[in-house]
């Protein structure tokens, strides 16, 4: 699979321009040694741990579940399996992902297979340099996200065991009780990757993942590096 695949970067660079969660600190940077007065480089960085493109571990929302240094390395390595919904709810911030586009997908790709990661495209990783537009308006999020009904057969009968998408989160941006975070996939265990960007540049299946996440004891989460693989 890796002597000859193709490497996607699904990851926004970080920095202290990313869009960030309403109220949640920006990402900072301070240098404090330079290459021209000390002879090398370094900085010290600031950052809430869901910044940029970022790994959701179990903990996040539910009390006792795994944090992020209790994930096995083994599991941040997955088949992808990419549902495309970009065109069916176009500019639609309160767009989700449908038991019927879940159908739609089997029909014409297959079963989902078991174990995987499901990474949803919606479009949203256009705008993810206009808060404005990726994030809503002050006290008004809307982006679209995965809907409860299908989260819920993803898990239980697809046995998902993560979510991604390229909004700033899991569930739509209107759901202010986190449905799908509390109750279906975090309390199942499954882990999130939020924020990516080029799952245009992904089949809907074929492709693997390889999540780089810094490994903070007792972390909710963390940005991470996500790579993708086309075999």
């Amino acid at each position: 699979m890796l002597k000859n695949a193709k490497v996607i970067d699904l990851t926004i660079p970080l920095s202290s321009d990313i869009v960030m969660w309403p109220g949640a600190p920006a990402f900072e940077a301070e240098t404090l040694v330079t290459v021209a007065h000390d002879g090398y480089y370094a900085r010290r960085v600031s950052f809430f741990e869901h910044t940029g493109t970022h790994f959701d571990a179990p903990c996040h929302f539910i009390d006792g579940a795994k944090t992020v240094d209790k994930i096995p390395a083994s599991e941040l390595v997955r088949q992808a399996v990419v549902i495309d919904i970009s065109q069916r709810i176009g500019s639609d911030p309160d767009g989700e992902l449908l038991m019927s586009d879940v159908e739609s997908f089997e029909v014409a790709h297959g079963q989902i297979p078991q174990s995987a990661a499901i990474l949803l495209r919606t479009g949203w990783e256009e705008f993810n340099h206009d808060s404005l537009r990726y994030a809503g308006k002050p006290g008004d999020l809307r982006f679209p996200g995965f809907g409860v009904e299908a989260s819920k057969f993803l898990v239980e009968k697809r046995g998902a065991v993560a979510f991604g998408t390229d909004t700033l989160g899991i569930d739509t941006g209107a759901a202010t009780s986190f449905p799908v975070h509390s109750q279906v996939t975090h309390p199942a265990g499954l882990w999130h990757l939020e924020n990516l960007q080029n799952l245009s540049q992904l089949p809907a299946l074929g492709a693997w993942i390889v999540v780089g996440v810094l490994p903070l004891v007792g972390g909710s989460g963390s940005p991470a590096r996500v790579i993708a693989l086309l075999p």
